[in-house]
């Protein structure tokens, strides 16, 4: 991640909010000591606990149907040539009695490399603090392991993603929070000695008001002996401004 990069996603993000102003577009933007995906380093150009990261992006949601659209960025700096992440959603939310269900697709894109460009569907249950969401690849590319863009000559297609997730407020605006993922990798990836891995997360995110949070929370994963030194556990702290 270079300085550069940050300052214009900051500037694209600032100069996005004044369009936020309809009561079904919703935007955040966040600054955060650093950048973990599913346990692992976004920022792999050192190794040090703090390797902040700008992110932002915005949700619009078709009425009372339950569709939605968004859109959600950050800098990262571990594909060689790219310093930005650009993931584009969509999806459908519904209730089944007291469970709101949500299901969708996601595509990763990263401009400036799209070997790393990666496309999954999503299902997800809520049901009071507990959240369970499964993750599919259905690209053949998978983050740069794999794909025709990456030269590999591998699939990643059909790579999953669990994570579940508990939320729940424990005393007047602060929120606990915890989850643990696991990553099952396709049979192309896993035969190249990839091993399939956990991450966890455990914090809180404490509510100011008018949509300013701070959430501090222990990232981490296991198998980090193979993803890396810059990929052990961290305290990471996060402030976002929802709008």
């Amino acid at each position: 991640m270079t300085h550069a990069s940050i300052k214009l996603l900051g500037v694209a993000l600032v100069a996005a909010l004044p369009m936020l102003a309809s009561a079904q577009l919703t935007g955040n933007v966040s600054l955060t000591s650093n950048y973990k995906f599913r346990g692992q380093d976004q920022d792999t150009g050192k190794v040090s606990a703090f390797k902040p990261a700008v992110q932002g992006g915005f949700d619009y949601a078709f009425g009372d149907t339950g569709w939605y659209v968004g859109n959600w960025n950050s800098s990262v700096n571990w594909l060689h040539g790219n310093s930005l992440e650009a993931d584009l959603y969509g999806g459908y939310k519904f209730k089944a009695g007291e469970v709101d269900l949500d299901v969708g697709a996601l595509t990763y894109l990263y401009p400036g490399n799209t070997s790393g460009n990666t496309t999954e569907l999503y299902g997800a249950a809520t049901y009071g603090p507990f959240t369970a969401k499964y993750s599919h690849t259905v690209s053949k590319d998978y983050f740069g392991w794999a794909g025709a863009k990456s030269g590999s000559g591998l699939k990643g297609r059909n790579t999953g993603y669990l994570n579940l997730a508990f939320a729940q407020e424990v005393m007047p605006k602060v929120t606990l929070k915890a989850a643990v993922g696991f990553t099952r990798f396709a049979s192309d990836i896993k035969d190249t000695g990839v091993p399939n891995y956990m991450d966890y997360q455990l914090g809180g995110v404490y509510d100011f008001g008018d949509g300013l949070t701070l959430g501090v929370s222990v990232v981490g994963a296991n198998k980090k002996d193979y993803f890396g030194p810059g990929n052990k556990s961290r305290v990471i702290a996060t402030l976002t401004k929802t709008l």
